[in-house]
């Protein structure tokens, strides 16, 4: 039989988010446009894909060899555009991609690494760089991709597609002022000493912008420079810290709690400049391994859960 390239996208989305509703948002069709596409996967496959649950959707045998698969179609694919691309474009115009600090810490590294390895015509500059900032450089021609925060870049007249969770938690040592709790304030947590990141960085910017003047007055110990070094810190017992969920090592020992606060709840957006998409198969290609990246990501931090 043959697949269509957006039916498999969709699949990998659904098996990643563990909803058909979710996969089709991601692919911005509408949920009986995605529910028809499975079941044509299902009717051509001859097998069932998936076991449907009131809780969602998971894999069957077959959908798990499928989704295995379809990983390995979409790379050889990106592959196949980015030789071909090389041949059109210039080898001293890299491309340019941008991303939040956030973003910079695994799932833009993780997305070249693959990108690179796959498309050795290929080169990338990578700054890193605030959504404003960044949302300006791609509506003035100035980069290609960016990784984008929803709250900042949205009415802003590019084009995007949602890429992953970005939502913040608070961590502490384990065993300390955190255990048995689930979730807590901003407030609740400025009541006590944090460890944080550069007063410049992106983060720490976002979350001083949402808390307003009224802000509570922090005590902060120590800051540093990447994230890394702060979930350390804060494993170590120095302080409580604010960060991304997707930060988090899940074989790290660490007690965390959900951030009840509303400004807490973040997604990442992949981000189009203003060029025409179509006009650069490199751009999308490098577009499809930050797909992966970001599916890799979430798929590894379900199996880390119990």
């Amino acid at each position: 039989m043959r697949y269509d390239l957006d039916d498999l996208r969709l699949f990998l989305g659904i098996v990643a988010e563990g909803s058909i509703t979710a996969g089709a948002r991601r692919m911005h069709l509408s949920l009986p446009s995605a529910s028809a596409r499975v079941r044509s996967l299902e009717h051509h496959a001859g097998v069932a894909l998936l076991i449907r649950g009131r809780r969602g959707v998971q894999p069957t045998p077959a959908g798990t060899t499928l989704a295995r698969h379809a990983r390995e179609v979409l790379d050889r694919t990106a592959r196949l555009e980015s030789a071909v691309a090389s041949y059109t474009r210039s080898p001293t115009a890299p491309l340019t991609l941008l991303g939040g600090g956030s973003a910079m810490h695994r799932l833009v590294p993780q997305a070249l690494v693959s990108f690179l390895r796959a498309h050795p015509d290929a080169d990338v500059t990578v700054s890193e760089s605030r959504t404003p900032q960044t949302v300006r450089m791609l509506a003035d021609g100035e980069a290609d991709l960016g990784v984008v925060l929803d709250d900042e870049a949205r009415g802003c007249g590019l084009e995007m597609e949602p890429l992953g969770d970005d939502s913040l938690v608070v961590i502490g040592q384990p065993g300390g002022i955190l255990t048995g709790r689930t979730a807590v304030t901003y407030s609740e947590v400025a009541e006590h000493p944090l460890v944080g990141l550069d007063a410049d960085s992106s983060l720490r910017r976002w979350i001083e912008k949402h808390l307003g003047p009224h802000a509570p007055a922090v005590r902060y110990r120590t800051s540093v420079a990447g994230l890394n070094v702060l979930v350390a810190l804060a494993a170590a017992g120095v302080g409580l810290a604010v960060v991304p969920r997707r930060a988090i090592d899940p074989s790290q020992r660490l007690d965390v709690c959900e951030l009840q606060d509303p400004w807490a709840r973040r997604h990442h957006l992949l981000a189009w400049g203003v060029k025409d998409r179509t006009a650069s198969t490199a751009t999308a290609a490098l577009a499809e391994h930050l797909r992966q990246a970001a599916l890799s990501e979430k798929s590894a931090g379900a199996e880390e859960r119990p």
